[in-house]
């Protein structure tokens, strides 16, 4: 019986001086200026700032190209954004961002979708795939659809998603 409380105390201490002796944890955060500066290239940019730590960008998303592309393209809005260069990078500079959510909205403010990434969903290997479906999609994805419905799977499988049923309905 005293022999573990002795290895006790001793492991207690130990742990004590290990937790004393290690690295601080870097918790920084982007400000809203930084948060524009890492957005700012983002085409139909609206808004770029802080909620707390989690980076919120606000995308505006053309009446045109909605009505046009109907729920296929009120979804994959978000995520076109989210897996991004711009999103990887912050995420790297920043380690105390938990996250980052796009918001697509209308001209007049009416919100179409909104997709929280979070910082540890993605993997080293899950971002190029990432990057690599999302840039697809960009260049391509007018002329062949199955590309935007590739990054809508992959979107709803790795963030938090909310669609308006205005634009998508259930």
């Amino acid at each position: 019986m005293t022999r573990s409380r002795s290895f006790l105390g001793a492991a207690l201490t130990l742990s004590m001086v290990a937790g004393v002796c290690q690295e601080p944890i870097d918790l920084t955060v982007p400000s809203d200026q930084q948060v524009r500066e890492y957005f700012g290239s983002v085409s139909g940019l609206d808004e770029a700032s802080m909620s707390g730590n989690v980076a919120v960008v606000v995308v505006r998303q053309s009446t045109d190209q909605l009505r046009r592309g109907g729920s296929l393209w009120a979804r994959v809005g978000p995520y076109i954004y989210i897996f991004s260069d711009e999103t990887r990078k912050i995420f790297e500079d920043h380690p105390g961002l938990a996250g980052v959510r796009v918001i697509t909205r209308t001209s007049n403010g009416t919100t179409v979708a909104n997709a929280l990434l979070a910082r540890d969903e993605l993997t080293d290997v899950l971002w190029r795939r990432s990057l690599n479906i999302a840039g697809l999609a960009r260049r391509d994805g007018t002329e062949r659809v199955t590309l935007l419905e590739d990054l809508i799977e992959w979107g709803e499988d790795h963030t938090e998603f909310e669609y308006n049923p205005r634009y998508v309905p259930r």
